[in-house]
């Protein structure tokens, strides 16, 4: 599972975003908010309930526009050259959706054929993604039956099939089993070990400590810290764990917004 995931001529990051805006009416959902993420970083972007975690991911993946600035994915601006940065992304939400009348490997096939993904490829990573996230028993049951987990799997598992450069994963642990998320995990870091990049969001602080490169936590719109962990920990007065880092640098800008 490994490929070219590189970045189009003239870009060095995969993901940018300069000086991004996001307001819904008199709501300020995303403020100037400024962003690189290199090929080959696993990134976490962090934050309360309500802080533009969602709204960016959906900026980054073309499903929102911004109202100020400008988002690229490998090298493409996703307002005007939205095709190709599409191409090269993979987007897995906080809730998966699946079509209830198809098996979990139509829906597969179907999202093979989207991407254009050869047969023997498709077929191949198929087979691997199967016995990885131990989806035998039920792929090839109605996904209505299914509960949130297996459909979190058959969605994982669909993102990876063209091989994209850019993964984003808007909560990716929710509703797996340890075992399944062990792999999700591994997954990332064998990505971005090979010049992937991952950019997910999660409540559970201890999957950011465990597998991030950087950590970005964003709150009331704006992006207060940015680093490694031991950079957030200098900035949090050497606060040790993720969970006081946390909870430290978003109380330290606990302050009311104008406009949000």
């Amino acid at each position: 599972m490994t490929g070219e995931y590189g970045t189009s001529p003239g870009s060095t990051a995969a993901i940018e975003l300069h000086g991004v805006t996001k307001r819904f009416g008199a709501k300020v959902a995303v403020r100037d908010l400024s962003l690189a993420i290199p090929p080959g970083e696993l990134f976490a972007f962090l934050g309360p309930n309500g802080a533009g975690k969602t709204t960016t991911i959906r900026m980054i993946v073309g499903m929102l526009r911004p109202t100020a600035g400008a988002v690229r994915v490998c090298g493409h601006c996703m307002a005007t050259d939205g095709l190709p940065a599409r191409a090269r992304l993979a987007y897995v939400p906080d809730q998966p959706f699946l079509y209830d009348k198809l098996t979990g490997r139509e829906f597969r096939h179907f999202v093979a054929e989207m991407y254009r993904v050869p047969d023997d490829a498709r077929d191949r990573t198929i087979a691997e993604l199967t016995t990885r996230f131990d989806m035998a028993e039920f792929l090839d049951q109605m996904t209505e039956t299914y509960s949130h987990g297996m459909k979190q799997k058959v969605v994982l598992a669909a993102a990876l099939l063209h091989d994209p450069a850019v993964l984003v994963v808007d909560e990716p642990m929710v509703g797996l089993d340890p075992r399944t998320a062990r792999q999700v995990k591994e997954i990332f870091i064998e990505r971005t070990r090979h010049g992937g990049t991952a950019f997910i969001t999660t409540h559970t602080l201890e999957v950011a400590e465990a597998v991030a490169d950087r950590i970005g936590i964003i709150h009331q719109g704006r992006l207060v810290a940015l680093g490694t962990l031991d950079e957030l920990r200098q900035k949090a007065r050497h606060q040790q764990s993720l969970e006081d880092i946390f909870l430290q640098l978003t109380e330290d800008h606990d302050a009311p917004c104008e406009g949000s």
